[in-house]
């Protein structure tokens, strides 16, 4: 993928070095003899990485440690607060099947229109996340959102009739939408590139687990039989209160940058942030460009990426939101159907941490997600023209949760794609945004007057993810292309060494301002 000879790449860092150290001096002495940074454009982390004392260069054996130290106080706390995300967001979906709709006097699409309009309120909620979000610490914001959706979740135990159920799920919606932007803007600060995929593949398997978790979770409840507080109520609470304490959990332990990790040292945090410098998409800068945001309106990558996440939502809108019901019309009863709902889980797990830790070893994300959209067509098939068959109809519903895995990629190359901490911060929002888009359309598609088998529906996944496939192939062209016209400046590669003091390393340029940006495709 565009690799060039390792002299270049030893006289460019020679140069960046030089071109530092001449900056440099002309920065004001503060106080203690470190330098203050009149220049806004760099980045937070290279006035840590320049005044640090800190010059000897990490071993591979101490990136492996500390890179171990890092996913063990890092990735657990997304993976729960992805976990809780999925689980809380269609629980309505296990309700449903609890008697919700019958207790709430439901009628004809009320159901559906509940399910869309916590995406209506997620994508809503994208536009003051793009301008909070390069103000305020990340994962400060993060946490505060998980305890508030905590609580909306948990608040939706009091619904009694359709309006105040599509009050606490508007509520959810607000503050859900803040955890895809969240979490990939953390995932990038603490991992090159290609180290990044799989960690990503890992939280986000959180929501394979959640379907697991869901489907024992709805199978227990159901169990309940209380005239006065139905069961559906009580797993509602329960779940609510399990994700108000990971909130409080990862706003007081999850650091905002590596910078403030309690758990590193100070030697440790140079070696961090001068190992990921190599990604030149920055770590923290709250100086504000408009340029960078107009440059988001004109990117194509960026658009291609919002069409393809639109494609991979509709079907797994489809999937999240009706995937029990589904079951359930295929002639199971409740508790059973939330129970045979739990393999969608095991799939989605799988294929997950196949493309995260392919992607690390072979790169070539845009054949991982055609590949995953495949079995995806497959299962679409089945379910739209397997109807005579109950362990057809199954498998279909099992395949189409292949496509799970293609999201994950798609919110790492954006995390690895988009460089200039403005246009980083619309951008992850936008993508999200796009995301909740999908998951508009995708329960639009189960119209009452369809049922029990949702044909039209059905087909759709099948649609939807044929040209997905197709999207992904011309993003990877695109990137073919776009790293050819870049080709006469020399690349910024991961297995050469940096010192992390390069100026232009950490300046806030976007992808298309940084000759040496190469894109990863």
């Amino acid at each position: 993928m565009g690799s060039h000879d390792k002299s270049d790449m030893v006289a460019e860092i020679k140069n960046g070095e030089t071109s530092s150290r001449d900056t440099s001096s002309s920065h004001a002495q503060g106080d203690k003899g470190g330098f203050v940074p009149h220049n806004q454009n760099l980045d937070q982390a290279y006035w840590y990485v320049h005044e640090s004392s800190n010059t000897v260069e990490a071993t591979p054996d101490e990136l492996r440690r500390l890179r171990r130290k890092v996913d063990w106080w890092i990735v657990p706390i997304m993976f729960a607060c992805y976990t809780m995300q999925f689980i809380d967001k269609v629980s309505l979906n296990y309700a449903a099947v609890m008697g919700l709709n019958q207790e709430l006097k439901l009628k004809a699409n009320e159901f559906t229109n509940a399910a869309t309009w916590f995406f209506i309120a997620f994508l809503i909620a994208e536009i003051p996340n793009a301008i909070i979000l390069q103000r305020v610490p990340v994962a400060k914001w993060l946490g505060a959102n998980v305890v508030l959706w905590g609580i909306a979740t948990a608040c939706t135990a009091a619904a009694h009739n359709y309006a105040t159920l599509l009050t606490a799920r508007i509520f959810l919606g607000i503050f859900e939408a803040a955890i895809a932007p969240c979490l990939i803007l953390i995932s990038s600060q603490w991992y090159t590139k290609s180290e990044a995929a799989p960690r990503f593949s890992i939280w986000y398997a959180g929501l394979g687990l959640g379907q697991i978790i869901g489907g024992i979770v709805s199978y227990a409840f159901q169990q309940v039989k209380h005239p006065a507080f139905s069961g559906w109520k009580i797993m509602f609470i329960v779940l609510g209160l399990v994700t108000v304490i990971i909130g409080f959990v990862t706003f007081f332990f999850l650091p905002d940058t590596p910078m403030k990790a309690r758990f590193l040292s100070e030697n440790e945090k140079v070696m961090l942030l001068k190992h990921v410098s190599v990604n030149q998409t920055g770590i923290r800068n709250k100086n504000y460009k408009l340029s960078q945001a107009v440059e988001v309106l004109t990117d194509v990558q960026l658009w291609l990426m919002v069409l393809l996440t639109i494609l991979i939502s509709i079907s797994s809108g489809v999937i999240t939101t009706y995937s029990a019901t589904l079951i359930r019309n295929f002639g199971y009863k409740p508790p059973k159907a939330a129970l045979l709902n739990m393999p969608s889980g095991l799939v989605s797990i799988a294929s997950t941490l196949v493309v995260g830790y392919g992607i690390r070893h072979t790169s070539n994300r845009w054949a991982w997600i055609a590949g995953c959209c495949i079995p995806g067509m497959l299962g679409g098939g089945l379910m739209s023209f397997a109807t005579g068959t109950k362990a057809g109809q199954l498998a279909g519903i099992y395949l189409v949760n292949t496509i799970t895995a293609t999201l994950i990629v798609i919110y790492q190359w954006t995390g690895s794609n988009i460089a200039g901490q403005t246009k980083r911060v619309i951008s992850v929002a936008l993508i999200s945004g796009s995301f909740s888009v999908g998951n508009i359309i995708g329960p639009q598609t189960f119209q009452a007057k369809d049922a029990p088998k949702f044909i039209p529906a059905k087909i759709t996944v099948l649609a939807t993810q044929a040209a997905a496939a197709l999207i992904a192939v011309v993003l990877f062209l695109y990137y073919v292309w776009a790293n050819k016209r870049k080709g006469a400046a020399p690349a910024i590669v991961e297995d050469v060494g940096m010192d992390g003091q390069e100026e232009h390393l950490w300046d806030d340029k976007t992808d298309k301002q940084n000759p040496t940006f190469r894109y990863v495709y």
